[in-house]
């Protein structure tokens, strides 16, 4: 619930706090006393959009902040969390901080939990926080899909289940005809991109490229055309390292095995000599090993006949032709053939995939439409018991011969809440054929339909503060006392906040919130107006009734049917 709202120069009002509890609180005050600023505060913390016209003259900005407590699981914490706001615990309950400010140049900042906040996410979480109805607001009752989450609401967990195994269902019969469209409308085009890639595929199986391949080659192409530099190069190599066996000791293998020598016979009386011909005796396996390794490669050369180079080239531009067509290299050109392959697969099995698909959607529709006629009969046993419930709580608000009536029609047509079209119709008078709401009523008759409507759902899908803005415009007598009696009901389940100026409704409620404007004139001639918020006790509640009900609050006879009044709303069903 909400338990303060504090206004900053927003209208008429300069500074105030309002502080609620839960129940029933109304608020009240002379025409232009800034009552709807409360309203409008409201709006501005429920992301309504900004005005700088509502903005103080004078100042700077106007300020709506609120301070909301609710259950750790309401959806509001848990979409508040998402959008990084601070959340604090206290005895079970978390405290949740909105604000919103808006700059005489119409910009306006949000905040939520202590930290900034798109303005959206304020609409977001204050749609799981309060409900506003006034008389501009019954205008969503006309909404079909806003009456079918209202029956669908009231009809409870067992449509709520029914429903949830529909859509599940439903969404997979949407998701396999839109495959089934796409596959027959693209029929052509992935024929030819079959065709395409059977043939791209046959060619690279033609030539049978290897990992790498395409590298190696460039490689041995290279050596290829520079093989007498090569076979001078490493012949030239070997001998310096090794002369053979006419050579006159000057090669690097002799050399190094005559100083190792001259080590060892000296190294007896010096280890450090010692150490030294044991690393020459290294250098001479390891020269052993290059000469080795040269006069192999020699030998590799001479082996490579004159037509080699040719293969080679012929090759490398067998593979140039795939590289140029599939990929930068041959590796990738690979890799492309695997997934191709995968592609030719699938392409090729169009036929049995729409013939399994229209299987699938056969035994789908079927299952859907024995799951949308149950779905009807859920709702329209539902819609019976919420029809008369409603009508019996129209009675009470002095409308005793109108009747509320919920059409459930089965269109036959499969849609993602079902196959029904559901219409709210209001029968105001006797004889009086029902018609679509907001066609047979007028304002006051269609404010009591949605409270009535309220007052029943809130026992099952209550919302945690419900906001009414002179919903009992029109209304009078005996219809304001029946108001004001409901509002009470409905106030058992949740925070109600209703913004009045009838006093029979507003001796129902359990805290009174009086709106006070005062004038005052300046030096230059021009008056400033402002309002301010008080709390009223008893006899201030009487005091403020008798001005509400004579326009005197000072009438003895207005103070004495103020009492009367608040005595009448203490009384329980009187």
């Amino acid at each position: 619930m909400i338990e303060e709202i504090r206004i900053r120069d927003l209208g008429v009002i300069t500074d105030a706090t309002l502080t609620l509890g839960p129940g029933f609180t109304v608020v009240t005050g002379e025409t232009g006393a800034g009552k709807t600023m409360v309203i409008t505060a409201l709006g501005l913390l429920l992301g309504a959009r900004s005005d700088a016209g509502a903005v103080r003259t004078g100042a700077k900005s106007a300020l709506a902040e609120a301070v909301v407590r609710l259950s750790p699981d309401s959806p509001a914490v848990l979409r508040s969390a998402d959008a990084g706001a601070e959340l604090e615990e206290y005895d079970g309950q978390v405290e949740l901080l909105v604000a919103r400010t808006v700059n005489a140049d119409g910009r306006s900042r949000a905040h939520l939990g202590g930290r900034s906040a798109p303005v959206g996410v304020l609409a977001e979480v204050g749609g799981h926080l309060v409900a506003v109805h006034g008389q501009t607001d019954q205008l969503r009752l006309k909404s079909a899909a806003a009456q079918r989450e209202a029956l669908d609401k009231y009809a409870g967990d067992s449509l709520a289940g029914a429903l949830t195994a529909y859509r599940q269902g439903y969404e997979r019969w949407r998701a396999a005809g839109a495959e089934l469209t796409e596959l027959r409308e693209t029929a052509r085009e992935r024929l030819r991109e079959a065709e395409y890639l059977a043939a791209s595929l046959e060619e690279i199986d033609a030539v049978a490229p290897l990992p790498a391949e395409d590298e190696n080659l460039k490689a041995e192409a290279m050596r290829l055309g520079n093989v007498e530099e090569l076979r001078t190069a490493s012949v030239g190599a070997h001998q310096a390292l090794i002369a053979g066996d006419f050579s006159d000791g000057s090669d690097a293998t002799s050399l190094v095995d005559a100083a190792k020598r001259q080590l060892e016979l000296a190294g007896e009386h010096d280890p450090v000599l010692a150490a030294a011909a044991g690393r020459l005796a290294e250098v001479g396996y390891i020269l052993a090993d290059i000469a080795a390794e040269l006069s192999s490669y020699s030998a590799s050369l001479d082996s490579e006949g004159p037509g080699r180079l040719a293969e080679v080239e012929s090759r490398r531009a067998e593979l140039a032709t795939l590289v140029r067509k599939y990929a930068p290299s041959i590796d990738e050109v690979l890799e492309w053939a695997e997934t191709s392959r995968a592609r030719l697969a699938d392409l090729g099995d169009d036929s049995n995939r729409i013939e399994a698909l229209e299987a699938e959607l056969t035994e789908l529709q079927a299952r859907l439409q024995d799951e949308a006629v149950g779905l009807t009969k859920l709702r329209s046993e539902a819609a019976a018991e919420l029809a008369e419930r409603v009508s019996s709580e129209l009675t009470a608000l002095a409308m005793p011969d109108a009747r509320l009536l919920i059409n459930v029609e089965p269109t036959g047509e499969l849609g993602p809440h079902g196959a029904d079209a559901i219409e709210f119709l209001l029968a105001p008078h006797p004889g009086a054929p029902p018609r679509p709401l907001g066609k047979g009523a007028s304002g006051g008759e269609l404010s009591r339909v949605m409270l009535a409507i309220e007052v029943v759902l809130a026992e099952v899908d209550p919302v945690p503060t419900f906001v009414f803005d002179e919903v009992d415009a029109g209304v009078g007598g005996k219809a304001a006392i029946e108001i004001g009696r409901r509002l009470a009901m409905l106030a058992r389940h949740v925070q109600v906040i209703v913004v009045t100026h009838l006093p029979q409704v507003a001796a129902f409620a359990g805290h009174h919130i009086r709106v006070i404007k005062t004038s005052s004139s300046t030096g230059d001639g021009t008056g400033v107006t402002a309002s301010d918020v008080v709390v009223l006790d008893r006899e201030a509640r009487i005091r403020e009734l008798a001005r509400m009900l004579a326009g005197h609050e000072d009438s003895e006879s207005a103070r004495a049917h103020a009492e009367e009044l608040l005595a009448t709303a203490a009384v329980p069903g009187k």
